[in-house]
């Protein structure tokens, strides 16, 4: 995939090119029906497919008091975006001028005298310009004016939730790690440096790696049965997501316990899947209590991810580069709604 970090990196018009736009946070099943609508679209006229996105996440810059946290950051989306099998992805620069252009002068200048686009493919209710003015309405307009067809998926669900990044986020913010593979498609997964903590782990019999993050979106506090990925190893463990209340600190951290290893982590990057959630963030009587507890939450991961011993991450799950191809399970027929988080 060839990744354009600005509209003048696209230096000429691309062949045939099917496009989709789309802010894409999750890269959710919703997302990768779209972006298997625009690759078959493209194949059928000879074509590249496109994908158009922005950065910063326009809601970062239009409303940062809002606090939306973002489910992928944006080398998880890229990697994502490339194993859907996405031919060019134009990662735009977001910022209150880019915001104030016309729906009418994007696609003007942008899609059409850029990108040459042909085709474009968007979510039922999607919208974007200044005022969200880009509307389904005024985009089929558009494309009798500039020759480009304009393709409309329907929203779909998997039987109780619309694939949405929202509710991605819902269910994240719950702890749940296992329903939201429903929408997700995969496991929600973060990428951390582990660092040096308060080693308490240690002294209590279950040392941790403490990790550093820059991913905004944490599933909510409590314990997990995770999958851990350590260079080329795959390894068992528990997670903690927290503050610690039995001593008091106020400080949010996540850390894990690798079960059966040695070795040092430190300034090592690892990604950690979640599989199950055991229970939430508890303060105990006692450092007795306490170490009673993390026996038992490890007891019970071991048997969890014993069951889950033939697992591995899909294509793209661990925000690396991955070339053209799977990307994991898809739907026969998902659509997003608009996503306009």
């Amino acid at each position: 995939m060839v990744i354009f970090t600005s509209i003048a990196d696209v230096k000429e018009k691309l062949r045939h090119p099917v496009v989709t736009i789309g802010n894409f946070d999750g890269v959710h099943l919703g997302h990768r029906e779209i972006f298997r609508r625009v690759r078959e679209a493209a194949r059928m006229r000879g074509g590249v497919s496109v994908v158009v996105t922005f950065v910063p996440h326009p809601m970062q810059v239009i409303s940062p008091g809002t606090g939306v946290k973002l489910i992928t950051t944006t080398c998880e989306k890229e990697a994502l975006i490339e194993a859907a099998g996405i031919d060019y992805l134009l990662e735009i620069p977001f910022d209150w001028n880019f915001a104030s252009i016309s729906a009418l002068q994007f696609v003007e200048e942008v899609l059409v005298a850029t990108l040459g686009m042909e085709h474009l493919v968007i979510g039922y209710d999607y919208a974007f310009g200044r005022g969200r003015e880009g509307n389904v309405d005024l985009l089929r307009t558009l494309g009798e004016r500039f020759s480009f067809s304009v393709e409309v998926l329907a929203p779909i669900s998997n039987g109780a939730t619309i694939y949405s990044s929202t509710a991605v986020r819902n269910m994240l913010g719950c702890g749940d790690v296992r329903g939201v593979i429903s929408v997700l498609g995969r496991h929600y997964a973060v990428t951390g440096t582990v660092v040096h903590g308060h080693q308490r782990g240690r002294g209590l019999g279950f040392p941790t790696a403490n990790l550093c993050i820059q991913k905004d979106l944490l599933p909510a506090a409590g314990v997990y049965a995770v999958k851990v990925r350590v260079g080329e190893e795959l390894l068992d463990g528990a997670c903690n997501i927290g503050t610690n209340p039995t001593f008091d600190n106020d400080r949010l951290s996540l850390e894990v316990f690798l079960f059966d290893f040695e070795g040092d982590l430190y300034g090592r990057e690892v990604t950690m899947f979640f599989m199950e959630r055991l229970r939430g963030e508890m303060r105990f009587p006692s450092v007795e209590a306490l170490k009673e507890a993390i026996a038992a939450d490890v007891a019970r991961c071991r048997k969890i991810l014993a069951e889950l011993k033939d697992w591995h991450p899909g294509v793209g799950e661990d925000g690396h580069r991955v070339g053209e191809g799977g990307g994991g399970r898809e739907p026969a027929a998902v659509s997003e709604e608009s996503d306009k988080q």
